[in-house]
């Protein structure tokens, strides 16, 4: 299967996800009728236009076409990849995936790491609560003004010190040594006869993913002991070019589409702005900002704010993630840079000024396009005919980075006021060439006309226990018109499987293009009464009948070759009279 997650397994837990239930956790329905309704979470409107079928466990909007089932809907609106849907939904299903028996060697070693990393993050945590140093822990803690509750919401810890404490506890609960040093909790001496902890006399802040398992942590020195910070190193589990620190718990809190996203450095940022009311802040773990990172911030958020320093070393920083961003910002995403005031990071800003003035000042962060502009335009003179096409020069190869789009059109036309010059010639001078030979123009398909299969499938998709309702399915398997082997397909497995919702449906045929025929199908939906759909369903078929009656037995009976008891069903759906004898 797709995914690599059994058919009957996806069945399972669709048949047991409430649909409706799911999405007014996280968006308020109205009961209208046999369904429920809303504001469409997925653009803006003022009047409903979202609703949700329990019957079909299929929800859609006739504002932006979006449309689907429960993994559907937590992929959209949570922004997770199949996998992490379909997790999450079992998770809250109580449905048991199975292992896949197709995962390789590597895939189980991770599996295998997790368990370790739980208990690691347990130790950590009960040493900060039963430890000798524990108060001179706390005080620390107490005197950068964090409070117990946001200490225990990210699950802070403490690693004592002494070289090998956590080594011996683990040791003792049966985790063998090379599980260890694969989690990367220990490190083998040069001599490679003994072994000592990696992190000793730290707070310990477990980095978790997005489903809240512990894949590696980040220790802070509570004196100048370096380095001031030290991560878990690379692991089956743990990239630092990956992860971002606080996705947990910012999905764990959040209960409405998340407006905006701040990237700050460090984890004792994040921990500070959440108390103090901005809990939609995360932290690059020590690394430059890369590529997946940014995936998994626009996942989250349209708008992303990155929060620097405002020293060279910080801007340096900043231009530096802004040549990452060019290739992935679209239409729609909106990027900005907030720099800091001299001798401030963002634990320090908000515990001064508050929450309110943290976020006005935000509202001042510096657009990406104004930031890409100023950085290159202070490296010329742009009241000189030299400095103006040094400008040009500069922008030409980060302007190529950027995809198609308005976004890149607005830049450009920025570019030009600056540089004086038209937008038609700068393209001229900052646009690769046209290939030579460009794609022919084709007229555009005629629209789709509303064919027999093509009603007979949209009507089964609105009622699938109307499969049971079709006889002699043979009969029209002979039959090839478009459309047609599709129908019995799917009235075939409706038969083998009655249960079936048109959530069920879809997900079968995700990421295909039978998939998407069926879900546009599904979305235009038949313009009937629901009493009315079966009498529909059953001309239609009908119709279809005497297609393959005329198409293979009229020719049959006129040369005399049907048999009685043929003649006695051929005569059944047709008012012609014909007799044995005809020629």
């Amino acid at each position: 299967m797709a995914h690599r997650i059994p058919q009957h397994v996806l069945d399972d837990l669709l048949a047991r996800a409430d649909l409706v239930e799911l999405i007014d956790r996280r968006v308020p329905l109205r009961k209208t009728g046999r369904n429920y309704s809303a504001c469409c979470p997925f653009h803006h409107e003022k009047t409903p236009s979202f609703t949700v079928s329990p019957d079909k466990q299929f929800y859609h909007c006739f504002g932006c076409g979006v449309s689907g089932n429960a993994i559907s809907f937590l992929m959209d609106y949570e922004r997770l990849e199949f996998r992490e849907a379909v997790n999450e939904l079992a998770e809250q299903t109580g449905v048991r995936l199975p292992q896949d028996d197709t995962a390789t060697a590597p895939q189980k070693a991770q599996a295998d790491l997790y368990p370790v990393l739980a208990e690691a993050d347990r130790f950590f945590r009960y040493q900060l609560r039963h430890h000798g140093q524990r108060q001179r822990v706390i005080d620390y803690l107490r005197g950068r003004g964090l409070e117990g509750t946001t200490v225990r919401d990210f699950g802070v810890g403490y690693a004592p010190p002494g070289w090998d404490n956590l080594y011996h506890a683990l040791r003792q609960q049966g985790y063998a040594t090379r599980m260890l040093t694969t989690a990367g909790l220990v490190i083998t001496r040069e001599d490679g006869n003994s072994l000592y902890d990696r992190f000793r006399d730290r707070l310990m802040f477990p980095i978790r993913d997005e489903r809240g398992r512990t894949v590696g942590f980040g220790g802070r020195a509570l004196d100048a002991t370096p380095p001031k910070y030290l991560n878990s190193p690379e692991t089956p589990v743990f990239h630092k070019g990956r992860q971002l620190y606080g996705v947990y718990e910012l999905r764990r809190q959040r209960k409405t589409h998340l407006r905006q996203l701040l990237i700050v450095e460090g984890y004792m940022d994040v921990l500070a702005l959440a108390q103090h009311g901005l809990p939609y802040a995360l932290a690059t773990l020590g690394t430059a900002t890369t590529s997946d990172h940014l995936q998994r911030m626009f996942r989250l958020s349209d708008d992303v704010v990155f929060c620097f320093d405002g020293d060279d070393a910080g801007r340096q920083a900043a231009w530096r993630t802004l040549e990452q961003v060019l290739p992935v910002i679209r239409d729609g995403r909106r990027v900005s840079y907030l720099f800091l005031p001299e001798g401030e990071d963002p634990d320090s800003l908000i515990r001064r000024i508050g929450q309110h003035a943290f976020e006005q000042q935000m509202t001042t962060a510096t657009p990406l396009s104004e930031y890409l502009l100023d950085h290159l335009s202070a490296q010329t003179r742009l009241d000189s005919v030299d400095g103006r096409a040094r400008l040009i020069e500069l922008a030409k190869p980060l302007l190529n980075k950027l995809p198609a789009g308005a976004y890149r059109d607005l830049l450009e036309q920025q570019l030009a006021q600056r540089v004086e010059m038209s937008i038609t010639l700068l393209k001229r001078h900052v646009t690769p060439p046209a290939p030579a030979a460009p794609p022919v123009k084709r007229a555009p398909p005629p629209a789709r006309r509303r064919t027999l299969p093509r009603l007979a499938i949209s009507l089964l998709l609105h009622r699938p226990t109307l499969a049971s309702k079709v006889q002699h399915l043979d009969a029209l398997k002979q039959l090839t018109d478009p459309g047609l082997p599709l129908f019995t397909e799917l009235v075939e497995y409706l038969q083998h499987h009655p249960h079936t919702t048109l959530g069920m449906l879809l997900e079968r045929y995700r990421d295909t293009d039978t998939g998407r025929i069926l879900s546009k199908l599904a979305q235009a939906g038949p313009d009937l009464d629901r009493h009315l759909i079966e009498a529909e369903f059953m001309g239609v078929l009908d119709k279809l009948q005497r297609v393959y009656l005329e198409r293979y037995w009229f020719a049959k009976a006129a040369r005399g070759e049907l048999r009685e008891d043929e003649l006695h069903y051929l005569r059944s759906y047709t008012d012609i009279d014909i007799n044995s004898d005809a020629n």
